[in-house]
């Protein structure tokens, strides 16, 4: 008796056992759709409650302002809009100042995006109450109205900052990945209709953006840029390790692009821009890794501190409008971190230097084509 009640206990722990392996291999095989779950607010976007509006008056409004240390040189201005630092939970669009999301800012996303353009000018990069992460992983109408909502955002920093700051000075304008989104919209909207600012545009950088290629040819109000040496058009490009066909499908079939009617909707099969930012052209040139000019991993670098410039990291080739790049010899170039972290930009950049360079002689191309006038008390 005492045997067979032995043996039943063992059953039973072997079921329990294999009861909970099922169960752990059930949650990894599903890890990714519970992390997912987690980060979705769970409440209809139409019924939900935003956080308040920046109010770009006040400098805690603004990641960099000119006083802040992002001087930069020379009068030209750098308009910056940040990529996706909030993961998501309780919020469609997270308040301006949630701290997590803006240490990451402050960390990872500046450093590594907004400082190649310290040289070039005076950086200008407003917090916005940005989409999170979940609405870049679900095309529901609730993720695509968090993401248009905001734009509002950045329309209301750049229209204040033109009237309070530019002063008539030439500017760039940079968006990453979500603000590269919002950057597109905000030039087709604010700068394209207005002759005068945009005979001031040295150039547009929208970094890890899909955007369509039929929107930039040639005669394009703003057209893409076919060599490093002009001023007034568009560079853009979205990356991918050479051969990862998954990314590539993510890129080209979920992507959102503007429609005319300030609507979110897919490619639909229309090509993606790759303006390749190691020839800084429009072209399907495979680049070689002796033009890369230096790749950064700036991550927690303070914001006055030029980073060791990583030459000659990767080559770089624009196919089916995607931008295809090698593996980067250094380990300190390649994705880390957490689930959240890899789905993100890179907390490193490939491109930095090349950037650098790049957004300089676009400036110095619009200055040697036209008669700008000063502006008082900055440097000529």
């Amino acid at each position: 008796m005492a045997d067979r009640f032995k043996g039943f206990k063992r059953w039973i722990f072997a079921g329990a056992v294999l009861f909970l392996a099922l169960v752990l291999a059930a949650a990894f095989y599903w890890r990714y759709d519970i992390l997912r779950t987690t980060l979705d607010p769970k409440v209809p976007f139409q019924t939900y409650e935003p956080p308040p509006a920046p109010n770009y008056a006040q400098s805690d409004a603004w990641a960099l302002l000119p006083q802040r240390g992002a001087t930069g040189r020379g009068s030209t201005d750098v308009f910056f809009v940040h990529p996706t630092s909030y993961d998501g939970g309780r919020d469609w669009n997270a308040p301006y100042d949630q701290p997590k999301a803006a240490r990451d800012l402050a960390q990872v996303m500046l450093p590594n995006y907004a400082a190649p353009f310290a040289r070039v000018g005076r950086i200008f990069a407003p917090h916005y109450r940005q989409a999170s992460l979940y609405t870049f992983l679900t095309l529901r109408d609730d993720a695509r109205d968090a993401r248009r909502f905001a734009y509002d955002d950045v329309r209301e920093a750049f229209r204040h900052y033109l009237k309070h700051d530019n002063g008539g000075r030439p500017i760039v304008l940079v968006g990453v990945e979500q603000g590269g989104t919002l950057v597109q919209r905000l030039l087709n909207e604010e700068v394209v209709p207005n002759d005068a600012l945009r005979s001031r545009l040295a150039g547009v950088y929208l970094i890890e953006t899909v955007v369509p290629a039929d929107e930039f040819g040639p005669e394009a109000p703003v057209p893409a840029c076919t060599s490093r040496h002009e001023a007034g058009c568009l560079v853009a490009w979205a990356s991918m390790a050479d051969g990862d066909f998954q990314r590539a499908q993510e890129l080209t079939n979920r992507s959102l692009v503007w429609n005319g009617g300030g609507e979110l909707v897919t490619l639909d099969g229309r090509r993606p821009l790759c303006v390749n930012p190691l020839l800084g052209a429009r072209d399907e040139t495979r680049a070689p890794a002796k033009l890369n000019l230096g790749a950064v991993n700036a991550t927690g670098l303070e914001w006055d501190s030029r980073p060791a410039l990583l030459k000659r990291q990767v080559w770089a080739q624009c196919e089916n409008g995607l931008l295809h790049t090698g593996r980067p010899k250094s380990t300190s170039l390649r994705d880390s971190g957490s689930w959240t972290d890899r789905r993100k930009v890179d907390g490193f950049n490939l491109f930095w230097a090349n950037i650098e360079a790049d957004a300089l002689a676009r400036v110095a191309a619009l200055k040697a084509r036209t008669d700008l006038t000063p502006i008082p008390g900055t440097p000529p």
